[in-house]
């Protein structure tokens, strides 16, 4: 009889690169559970908590703090400790005054700080979208979320929305504030591929006829002239001429 269900450890060699752990320090290391992202993309809170912010020395203690209610993600409580965290989440801890923004890097993923009232909002790439109903569609968000959305004309019910465009929304409760294409001119960052963690201005895009879009070839330009190519599934806009999201300084991510 074959088994049933997700597994529910994970050895710390094959763990993701990018997570800031001692590879022969243990075996063992806290798998993500089920949630918005996958193990590939995420980190779990516990390490969060005490690898990267050093706010425990074991995992005991980051489970003790995380249960009592003091780590929120997306401005929710979350009292689970293999929580998975990733691209563009907001984790705040109130009682200290921190919040922090998931951003991709040259490694993968790290914690950018960012002020109170940029921990407000968060955003959000459309992935899909579908019709469910003659006066609401669906759209796919890259966290694994879904947003149901009401046609203005219900006799027309076509999506305003556009796939890959991104959607600054108000946390918690996830009220769409600014909607912002992936089109030429926008600030974007580069979200996988050797490029990953690059910011600058899409100065391209390539028209696609014979391929899916999701595999259209970009550039992305940065403040130095420096160009980078990559395809648009790597592609997530930030802003028009201003980024909406606070960036770090290139010397600063480790």
């Amino acid at each position: 009889m074959g088994k049933k269900g997700k597994v529910g450890r994970l050895k710390r060699n094959p763990a993701p690169r990018f997570w800031p752990i001692h590879r022969k320090e243990a075996v063992w290391i806290v798998r993500p559970s089920s949630g918005p992202h996958s193990l590939e993309k995420c980190l779990p809170l516990s390490i969060v908590l005490r690898d990267i912010l050093k706010l425990a020395e074991t995992r005991k203690e980051a489970k003790k703090i995380i249960a009592q209610g003091k780590v929120c993600v997306d401005r929710k409580v979350r009292i689970k400790d293999d929580f998975p965290v990733g691209l563009m989440d907001v984790i705040s801890m109130p009682d200290l005054n921190k919040f922090y923004r998931v951003l991709p890097s040259h490694k993968g993923l790290f914690l950018n700080p960012i002020s109170k009232e940029e921990a407000s909002f968060k955003l959000l790439r459309i992935e899909d979208k579908n019709l469910v109903k003659n006066e609401h569609s669906q759209i796919a968000l890259h966290d694994g979320t879904n947003m149901l959305v009401k046609a203005e004309d219900p006799e027309n019910a076509e999506v305003v929305y556009e796939t890959f465009a991104t959607l600054k929304v108000g946390l918690p409760e996830k009220q769409v504030l600014v909607q912002l294409k992936t089109k030429k001119g926008n600030k974007a960052i580069i979200t996988g591929g050797k490029n990953i963690g690059k910011t600058g201005k899409i100065v391209e895009i390539e028209k696609t006829v014979a391929k899916k879009r999701r595999n259209a070839l970009v550039v992305v330009e940065d403040e130095e002239g420096g160009r980078y190519q990559t395809i648009l599934d790597f592609v997530f806009s930030i802003g028009g001429d201003k980024s909406l999201i606070s960036l770090p300084e290139v010397n600063s991510v480790v």
